[in-house]
């Protein structure tokens, strides 16, 4: 027969985990709606600012493998891949679902594979959880950013790319790689390598979009294409000088705002899930309970019976 006691407690134990997880999801709630937002003022920006940037850096000449461009600028050096920096964002804290597993693993894999391919790979860390996982398998960890969360604004995200752009611009490091997860929903959030430097170069409209773009619907992909041409006032090179940190500075506080809401989202959605675990187990662990309070009872009655009849006999 179960432990009547035992039973009672672990019921009161399960409770009191659910009051917690039902409280991570109501704060992990809050904090989503606010940061939600934020995102999605943010992205259209952050987007348009890339897009401008490499059209405005791709105007001038051809660029070569291994030169600047005409600007002279040292961030739109492009050289061939020896050294490749990975910028990887995880959170400080746990209970977040696979929210720092896929991030990780997915770092992990391009670590891995690029030294695989012959290239050195260096990490910078954003999160704790990051900075352990990594620090137990020896990786090439070339700083940690503590603090980050504590305080997400534009001037830390300042801070942060002066971390990463010093290798790159010493030639420490010939391409930045952002690994974090993108916001899709509470739901949904999906882990995004992107390149943060050498800038990619803007493509080509296709027809379809030259047609769109086009003052003349009669108007052909071509006319529009070559009527690309850009007159900068006052010139590209200070253009690009205001631009190019711009780009940076808002690059980075994306990734951070993004991967800011998809750690609640899936905390939200993590303790949602283990508040509905505690329910099930409540109502588990309260049937037993009655099972075995009813076996007592019926046990005492029967003993008390056997009593009875053992005395009238």
């Amino acid at each position: 027969m179960a432990n009547l006691k035992a039973i009672r407690k672990r019921i009161s134990s399960v409770k009191s985990t659910q009051k917690i997880t039902r409280a991570q999801k109501m704060v992990a709630g809050a904090r989503l709606t606010r940061a939600q937002h934020r995102i999605q003022a943010l992205r259209p920006y952050a987007v348009k600012t890339g897009q401008v940037l490499a059209e405005i850096a791709g105007s001038g000449p051809d660029e070569h493998e291994g030169s600047t461009t005409d600007s002279g600028h040292p961030l739109l050096a492009r050289r061939a891949e020896k050294t490749v920096l990975l910028l990887v964002i995880t959170s400080d804290r746990g209970l977040c679902g696979a929210f720092n597993t896929n991030i990780l693993r997915a770092a992990s894999k391009i670590w891995h594979e690029r030294e695989a391919a012959g290239q050195a790979v260096k990490i910078v860390v954003i999160g704790r959880k990051g900075r352990d996982f990594f620090r137990r398998r020896n990786a090439p960890v070339l700083e940690v950013l503590a603090g980050v969360w504590e305080k997400l604004d534009i001037e830390q995200a300042r801070n942060i790319a002066r971390k990463v752009l010093t290798p790159f611009v010493s030639g420490e490091a010939d391409s930045i790689y952002v690994v974090y997860n993108e916001f899709k929903s509470a739901m949904s959030q999906r882990v995004a390598t992107e390149p943060l430097f050498p800038l990619q170069k803007a493509a080509p409209p296709s027809d379809a979009q030259a047609k769109e773009a086009s003052a003349s619907p009669d108007a052909s992909a071509d006319d529009v294409i070559q009527q690309r041409e850009y007159l900068f006032e006052p010139d590209r090179k200070v253009l690009l000088e205001r631009l190019i940190p711009m780009y940076i500075e808002v690059s980075i506080l994306r990734a951070l705002y993004e991967s800011q809401a998809s750690e609640l989202g899936s905390r939200m959605t993590a303790m949602e899930s283990a508040t509905k675990k505690a329910a099930e187990m409540i109502g588990k662990y309260t049937l037993i309970y009655n099972r075995a309070r009813q076996a007592a009872i019926t046990t005492e009655l029967m003993e008390i019976i056997g009593g009875a009849e053992a005395l009238r006999e």
